[in-house]
């Protein structure tokens, strides 16, 4: 009787250690989802970096507008064809 229990113990032990690595690898917050998690948010810290580096750059575009208003005055120019008061703009046009 005992010599039995003694051939079922490892059996029993090691059915128990494969109940125990399933559930620590496969079940949900187990290993493979806490690996996935780390790949997520290294992903999104590098997007939050590249968002931060182009806040930055909007930031002191801003920062020199507010400041140099020669600035303004060479954008309004270019991108809306603003002309001060008193002058005449010219266009040229160029055919080939």
């Amino acid at each position: 009787m005992l010599f039995a229990r003694i051939k079922i113990l490892p059996i029993i032990l090691i059915l128990a250690l494969g109940f125990i690595q399933y559930h620590l690898w496969f079940e949900p917050s187990g290993i493979i989802d806490m690996l996935r998690a780390k790949k997520q948010l290294a992903l999104q810290l590098k997007n939050n970096e590249k968002l931060k580096q182009r806040n930055n750059k909007l930031i002191r575009q801003v920062q020199y507008l507010q400041t140099h208003n020669e600035a303004v005055e060479s954008r309004a120019r270019g991108e809306f064809g603003m002309i001060k008061k008193d002058e005449t703009f010219y266009q040229i046009l160029k055919t080939d």
